[in-house]
């Protein structure tokens, strides 16, 4: 092995990170290294290698809107530069099947720009791999079939199984850069996510009257973004993890489909029409004005969305405690029905 030690830290939101992470740990203690697999939930302050022996790092995160989440993001670009260590970086993503078809997910640019930050730091980056474990966003689907999961999940940990032997004898795998075209395409749609798409699906989780306030999503909830106000209260800081909807036991917390959809279709056949009329009426800006000024005043739109959806939520969250208002954004969630699945990763991997 070209390696002494392998450090992997990963953020898991329900487990698909987590298992890569531990099959990975798996691999490299077969080979007699010394591995340490270390979660960042909540991290204060970033644990680091000895790296007097030649070390392997790994990041090993999910994708959220063709990005990185922002804590592995915030992560990496604090990781300092270390000698005698090179890197790997892993997105799971995803993944579904039909029929007998694996379909992969798409990375957009969950792998260049942690790319990009780790060569600025001067490491050389040995592997970069996507993995298609099962799909989590229950807002968008029900979790699925758990044959299903199993499925993937055992394609998967072979694939990443053979990764780990490949890195660790000292060649290189850059599979990621296979899709790069595809990435390319959708980067737009992953910078849109980051800057104004994951805060309106910050807005979409909602507790309802089932909750026995056992405090759990806002124990585990990995970026703290979850406080108590009478009922759980989602803050901008949600990553839409998806951990605390698959986790909580009671199923308490719904996605708030109707809530959420009609507002998005509220504000763009009467909130953006409207505010667009008022920028032309105040002549802020003209067809012919210079670039710059009428991308700030489309940002400026989007800011205002976002700030209108703040304060509708705020309000629904406030409404939720008379019964009739929680029985109707309860039973208009489609999550709220048993064919809505939660999703639980198979074979949770222990960090040791």
């Amino acid at each position: 092995m070209k390696y002494e030690q392998v450090f992997i830290y990963y953020f898991s939101g329900t487990g698909n990170a987590r298992n890569v992470a531990g099959w990975i740990r798996n691999v490299a203690q077969d080979h007699k290294l010394a591995v340490k697999v270390i979660n960042i939930d909540r991290f204060k302050k970033i644990e680091l290698p000895d790296t007097s022996r030649k070390t392997l790092i790994g990041f090993c995160a999910p994708t959220h809107g063709f990005n990185m989440p922002p804590i592995m993001l915030k992560f990496i670009f604090k990781f300092p530069r270390l000698k005698n260590a090179d890197v790997f970086i892993i997105n799971t993503r995803a993944g579904l099947k039909l029929s007998k078809l694996f379909i992969p997910g798409m990375s957009g640019i969950a792998q260049m720009l942690p790319a990009v930050i780790l060569l600025l730091k001067s490491y050389r980056i040995v592997g970069m791999q996507p993995m298609d474990l099962p799909s989590n966003w229950i807002f968008l689907h029900p979790g699925l079939k758990q044959q299903v999961v199993s499925s993937i999940t055992t394609r998967i940990k072979r694939i990443t199984e053979n990764f780990a032997k490949r890195i660790l004898s000292g060649k290189t795998k850059y599979k990621a850069l296979i899709s790069l075209p595809i990435d390319l395409a959708v980067a737009p749609i992953a910078v849109g996510y980051y800057f104004i798409g994951r805060f309106y699906l910050a807005k979409t989780m909602m507790a309802t009257s089932d909750c026995n306030l056992c405090m759990k999503c806002i124990n585990e909830c990995p970026v703290e973004a979850i406080q108590l106000k009478k009922m759980p209260f989602w803050t901008y800081r949600c990553e839409s993890c998806m951990r605390c909807i698959n986790a909580c036991p009671k199923r308490a917390i719904e996605v708030t489909h109707t809530f959420s959809i009609g507002l998005l279709v509220l504000s763009m056949i009467v909130l953006m029409p409207a505010v667009i009329f008022l920028f032309d009426e105040l002549k802020l800006y003209r067809a012919d004005s210079p670039w710059l000024i009428i991308e700030f005043f489309h940002i400026l739109k989007w800011i205002i969305f976002i700030i209108f959806f703040f304060i509708t939520y705020r309000i629904l969250h406030y409404l939720m405690r008379f019964k009739w208002v929680n029985k109707i954004v309860a039973y208009t969630s489609l999550s709220k029905y048993k064919f809505w699945r939660r999703y639980h990763a198979m074979g949770m991997m222990n960090d040791e």
